[in-house]
């Protein structure tokens, strides 16, 4: 008789576990990895990236959000025309998007910051002529990887115009 019962609980205790891994897949990230996107933390930070300021880099004074996240400017971008990057580029170089006001911080200039609409209802932070992106390469804050790549990325000045220089 006590074979039976075992037979019949470790089916019983497998099932368990499997609706446990099942509820734990399902859960809101809480228990589970974190989504840095959700979480504010990721290269948009669509909840927290809220202020544009200058910080020392190799290339000089820089743009880079409130997390010390390096901006930069493509070239390819014109003047009030929004942004000429697609869905492949803003796969590596992503907007600075956020769901507040952008706001000039510490040694950014007000008068230069302003937004672009992207289509249904985002909006891209904007300093001077240049829509403000990341580089996924930049692994770290004051990291600058994607300075010059393809001869059309580059940081930003606090004046809103490129620095074509090399770190």
């Amino acid at each position: 008789m006590s074979s039976t019962r075992i037979r019949t609980s470790i089916p019983a205790a497998v099932a368990g576990l499997l609706a446990m891994f099942t509820l734990g897949a399902c859960n809101d990230g809480t228990y589970g990895p974190v989504d840095p996107e959700r979480e504010g933390r990721g290269p948009t930070a669509t909840a927290r990236a809220t202020s544009v300021k200058v910080a020392a880099s190799p290339l000089g004074p820089i743009l880079v959000d409130d997390s010390g996240r390096t901006l930069y400017g493509f070239t390819k971008d014109k003047p009030g025309a929004g942004t000429a990057c697609d869905a492949d580029c803003i796969a590596v170089w992503p907007a600075l998007t956020s769901s507040r006001d952008v706001t000039a911080g510490d040694g950014a200039n007000a008068s230069l910051l302003k937004e672009t609409k992207l289509g249904e209802g985002a909006e891209q932070a904007v300093y001077g002529d240049w829509p403000l992106y990341y580089y996924v390469g930049d692994a770290t804050p004051g990291d600058v990887n994607g300075q010059g790549l393809d001869g059309e990325w580059f940081v930003i000045a606090a004046d809103g115009k490129l620095i074509k220089k090399t770190p």
